[in-house]
């Protein structure tokens, strides 16, 4: 017998819990969330690596309905960041609302409501499902030769084994994104010697970060106003950064000179400089912020290797270019399977339609929200929803209110199924695609995680935040076909 509910949540991080808080204030009342795992958290329970933060402002990083005047830092640590969804969720006993270690095996459209079932067999019917997955979630290891011969621990930046001490030891990280720059300078202070395996450079750019001090944190308290302006005043100076993924001349320069600056005031080696020096244009791949990466870099236990891993022999490391480097730790900092995330989940729509049948020619989803053949299904951070330049935070608060608009249209026009328009999300898909085609990420000359297999950019949206959300508050129910339960268009 499955358990009936209005709508069901699939993953309880940020996307979840936003969606969950707003459709409690919709009026909606039955809600459940499905966590896989034991607790809340999402990117912030799973990454729990040496050095682990946001690369955001705290006071951004945080929900609107939400503020916290208590951030420790102006770039919080993970940590930090769990506790804060963690108060959340117990302030507005959305716990409740939890089921833990419920994993989605399938979830199968009936025509008129969502049939799911979890890999323990509990089952649910619900009217509306939400996937709040995320993407950084499901990592990404190479397929190298040899791999499975490394005789000691091997583990990705994602699953980090704290179990391990990296004390005295030879430690090889392969790869140099956002998890690695964090990571290695602070295993690089007790290890003995860490190789690191660069494919790509990428831009590192310094950042203002510091604790807030006590004082400072009491006068947000007392003052709610204040941690508002600045969030709002972040958000704008976050938006400006997009200026450098639109080529804008000034912006350009402007970020090459802090990128420049922050190297060559750290690293003299040219050799050095040389091999940590971008060939591409900056902002094509993610912009990394970090102060320690490049100091780290220089340390005589830190050896650079500019060059992907070729194979692996037991414990010895072969590089592209036939460098080889001996290792008692393996770490993959190798990022997440980003562009395939959603469709690795068994949902069928109509007809027995599935996302992978859906996507095979790649992601789409319309306004990166919802997705035509799956009716009153709802996808946050979607297609052409993730950012290079600002919070995804905003991104997800306006998607859940363009969620919670069409739900309370729903209601008072007594409609109870909606799915996507097929015409429009083409539109939608055609325009993103074309947007991009000029863009630095697709032009900038470099391959990304924010592309697909056949190349295409199904990942970011093009525009400022202020675009999107725009765009998300006036559109509504024009959006959606209107459809009976017996499957006519009811408009």
């Amino acid at each position: 017998m499955a358990t009936k509910t209005d709508m069901l949540i699939i993953g309880a991080g940020f996307s979840g819990l936003t969606m969950a808080l707003e459709a409690c204030r919709r009026g909606i009342s039955d809600i459940v969330i499905l966590e896989k795992a034991g607790d809340i958290g999402g990117t912030w329970r799973e990454n729990t690596y040496p050095g682990v933060a946001c690369d955001i402002p705290s006071h951004l990083y945080s929900m609107a309905t939400h503020l916290n005047p208590h951030w420790s830092r102006a770039y919080a640590g993970g940590a930090e960041i769990q506790s804060y969804l963690q108060q959340v969720a117990r302030s507005e006993r959305l716990y409740d609302l939890c089921k833990f270690h419920q994993e989605l095996r399938l979830a199968r459209w009936d025509g008129a409501r969502w049939q799911v079932e979890t890999v323990d067999g509990h089952r649910w019917s619900a009217r509306f499902l939400v996937s709040a997955i995320g993407a950084l979630h499901i990592p990404r290891i190479p397929d190298i030769p040899g791999a499975d011969s490394f005789p000691g621990p091997s583990f990705h930046s994602a699953e980090w084994d704290h179990s391990i001490a990296h004390d005295g030891k030879r430690i090889a990280v392969v790869g140099t994104g956002a998890s690695a720059v964090q990571f290695v300078p602070e295993i690089a202070k007790s290890a003995q010697h860490i190789t690191i395996f660069q494919r790509s450079a990428p831009y590192v750019l310094p950042r203002p970060d510091g604790p807030i001090a006590p004082w400072v944190r009491r006068l947000y308290q007392r003052v709610s106003l204040l941690p508002r302006i600045r969030r709002h005043l972040i958000y704008l100076l976050f938006e400006f950064r997009h200026r450098v993924f639109r080529g804008e001349p000034r912006a350009v320069a402007f970020a090459m000179k802090m990128w420049r600056q922050a190297m060559d005031g750290a690293i003299s080696d040219p050799e050095l400089r040389a091999a940590l020096t971008p060939d591409y244009a900056i902002g094509c791949k993610r912009i990394l912020s970090s102060n320690d990466w490049y100091p780290a870099l220089v340390r005589d236990n830190v050896e650079v290797v500019p060059h992907g891993v070729a194979s692996i022999n037991q414990g010895e490391i072969t590089a592209a270019d036939g460098t080889k480097s001996k290792a008692d730790i393996l770490i993959w900092g190798t990022g997440f399977q980003v562009t395939n995330a959603v469709e690795r989940l068994n949902i069928i729509g109509v007809n027995g339609l599935t996302i992978k049948q859906a996507w095979t020619g790649g992601m789409e989803a319309n306004l990166g929200t919802a997705i035509a053949g799956f009716p009153n299904l709802f996808m946050l951070l979607g297609p052409h929803t993730g950012l290079g330049h600002n919070s995804v935070v905003l991104m997800i608060e306006a998607q859940v209110a363009h969620i919670g608009r069409v739900l309370a249209a729903m209601s008072r026009q007594g409609v109870r199924i909606v799915e996507p328009d097929a015409d429009k999300q083409a539109r939608f898909t055609q325009e993103m695609q074309d947007r991009h085609a000029s863009s630095i990420w697709q032009a900038g000359g470099c391959t990304s995680w924010y592309q697909d297999a056949n190349g295409r950019n199904t990942t970011l949206w093009p525009g400022t935040v202020a675009e999107f959300r725009k765009r998300m508050a006036r559109s509504g129910l024009e959006q959606y076909q209107l459809i009976s339960e017996m499957g006519g268009d009811i408009k």
